[in-house]
C-alpha cells in the first residue's frame, strides 16, 4: 500500500512566525529522507501563507545568519553567476534578465498589472529549461494579483530548506512583493510559498531545536 503524506498547513502573521512553525513540523512529523546524499527531515506538500510579510522581521533578525541573509539577497540582486550553485544564474538574472535576453519580467509584472489590475495571468518563472541542468533552482514560479488594493503573491519551490536557507527566501521574495507593490501603489497582501519538500539537514536539527524552544518560550 503506497504511503500516504498528509498536506501541511501553515498560517502565520510574519515571515518568523512562518518560520518557526514550519521548523517546528517538520521536527515534530518529518520523515527520514535525502538530498543530494545528504541526509535531511522533510515533511511534503507545504505551504505557507504569511499575512503580513514584513523583511525587518524581528525573529530572523535574532536567529537568522546575517552571511547566509547577505547570499541570498546577491543571489537576488547581483547578475553575476553563483559559484556555489555550480556558476548557474542568479535568482537576479532569472528575473531581471531572463534567458539572458534583456527581459525584465518583474516589469512586465508591473505593468501588466498596471495595465489590467484584475489580471489573474501575471505569472513569471525562474526555470530556463534549455540551460537549467545540473540545478533546477528551488523558486521555480512566482504568480501576482491584486485583491481588494493589496498585492497577494504565491511561489512555488519543489524544496526549501528551512535550517539556513529559507527564511533567507522568504525575506527576499517579501522584499520583492513589497517592492512591485510601491511601483504599483497598492498594498502588500499575502505571501504564499507552497513547497513539494520543506526540510531541515540533519546536521542542523539540534540548532533548529533550540531555535524553536527559544521562540516559543
Amino acid at each position: 500500500m503506497t504511503e500516504v503524506f498528509i498536506p501541511v498547513r501553515i498560517d502565520a502573521l510574519t515571515l518568523g512566525e512562518a518560520w518557526m512553525e514550519i521548523a517546528a513540523a517538520i521536527l515534530n512529523a518529518g520523515v527520514v529522507g535525502s538530498w543530494e546524499g545528504l541526509p535531511i527531515v522533510e515533511v511534503f506538500r507545504a505551504t505557507l501563507d504569511v499575512h503580513a510579510p514584513r523583511v525587518d522581521d524581528p525573529i530572523i533578525t535574532r536567529h537568522g545568519d546575517p552571511e547566509r541573509l547577505a547570499w541570498m539577497h546577491a543571489n537576488f540582486a547581483d547578475t553575476s553567476r553563483v559559484a556555489e550553485l555550480g556558476d548557474s544564474d542568479s535568482y537576479a538574472t532569472r528575473l531581471y534578465d531572463y534567458a539572458h535576453a534583456g527581459h525584465d519580467q518583474i516589469r512586465w509584472v508591473i505593468d501588466r498589472l498596471a495595465a489590467n489590475p484584475s489580471a489573474r495571468d501575471a505569472t513569471i518563472t525562474t526555470f530556463e529549461p534549455l540551460t537549467d541542468t545540473s540545478y533546477i533552482p528551488c523558486v521555480s514560479l512566482l504568480d501576482f494579483w491584486l485583491v481588494k488594493g493589496e498585492l497577494q503573491l504565491a511561489v512555488y519551490a519543489h524544496a526549501i530548506d528551512f535550517g539556513t536557507k529559507g527564511y533567507a527566501n522568504l525575506v527576499e521574495l517579501a522584499a520583492l512583493q513589497a517592492r512591485v507593490a510601491g511601483d504599483l501603489d497598492v498594498g502588500v497582501g499575502t505571501l504564499t510559498m507552497t513547497v513539494k519538500s520543506a526540510h531541515i539537514y540533519q546536521t542542523e536539527l539540534a540548532l533548529m531545536r533550540r531555535i524553536v524552544a527559544a521562540t516559543q518560550g
